[in-house]
């Protein structure tokens, strides 16, 4: 090969990294621009959306009110459940610039596959989140509103209140992408179907430890969160199986 080749070549090489990364910087700004858009639209109703998400305590608590101990606990809590509402409203901008990202790189059998299971992680961690803020927190708030001893006022504070909630619902959400990684572990050859099959009775027991890791210190919760990854898993299987038998042309 000349040195003009190889010049040619190099200066090909650079010009691809430098499309790439300019590809990059676009999508991030896209990503970032549009988590910011909706929290701008969101600011505005910053505690209406605190009183949604703190109903199912308040609904429960004697009084129905939570406590405010720092001086601008207020101000942050609002505002940081705004900026999270935003992300998780955003999140399907967010993961459709990551798919379109590294779509270009994949070949024709995997895009095929890659676009169905973005959409599939998308419904299930809403699912996730609706199935924790529906049913998980008014389990385990009454719950502890029930076992606190007469001699305590329970009277969470705020800003504990949002971490934990926050913390809950990335978790159950995550905990939902369960079929969608069975499915990619099988896709990427890492395992098969059957050798999943054959891992039941260690899933079913290590999702129970995933909930006793995860979850706060409540029986309920732990179960709430075992036993739907168990059936997400059992699910990813039967997923894994319709994908591994689609034809491919």
């Amino acid at each position: 090969m000349t040195a003009a080749a190889e010049d040619q070549e190099e200066m090909l090489a650079e010009g691809t990294l430098m499309s790439h990364l300019a590809e990059l910087r676009n999508r991030l700004f896209v990503m970032f621009g549009s988590v910011f858009l909706v929290f701008m639209i969101l600011f505005p109703f910053s505690k209406t959306i605190f009183e949604f998400a703190s109903e199912p305590l308040r609904r429960v608590l004697p009084g129905g009110q939570l406590i405010a101990t720092g001086t601008a606990s207020p101000v942050i809590a609002t505002l940081k459940l705004s900026f999270y509402l935003a992300l998780i409203i955003a999140m399907p901008v967010v993961l459709y610039q990551m798919w379109a990202f590294i779509a270009p790189g994949l070949y024709k059998k995997e895009k095929r596959f890659a676009f169905p299971l973005l959409a599939s992680s998308i419904v299930l961690f809403y699912v996730g989140l609706a199935f924790a803020y529906f049913v998980v927190f008014p389990l385990i708030f009454n719950f502890v509103v029930a076992f606190t001893p007469e001699s305590v006022t329970y009277m969470p504070d705020i800003t504990d209140y949002i971490g934990f909630v926050m913390m809950l619902v990335l978790v159950f959400g995550l905990a939902f992408e369960t079929p969608v990684a069975t499915v990619l572990i099988v896709w990427t050859g890492l395992t098969t179907v059957d050798k999943l099959g054959k891992a039941r009775p260690y899933v079913f027991l290590g999702a129970f430890v995933v909930g006793m890791l995860l979850t706060p210190p409540d029986i309920i919760s732990q179960i709430m969160l075992a036993i739907p990854v168990y059936l997400l898993y059992e699910l990813g299987i039967i997923m894994a199986k319709l994908f591994k038998s689609r034809p491919v042309k």
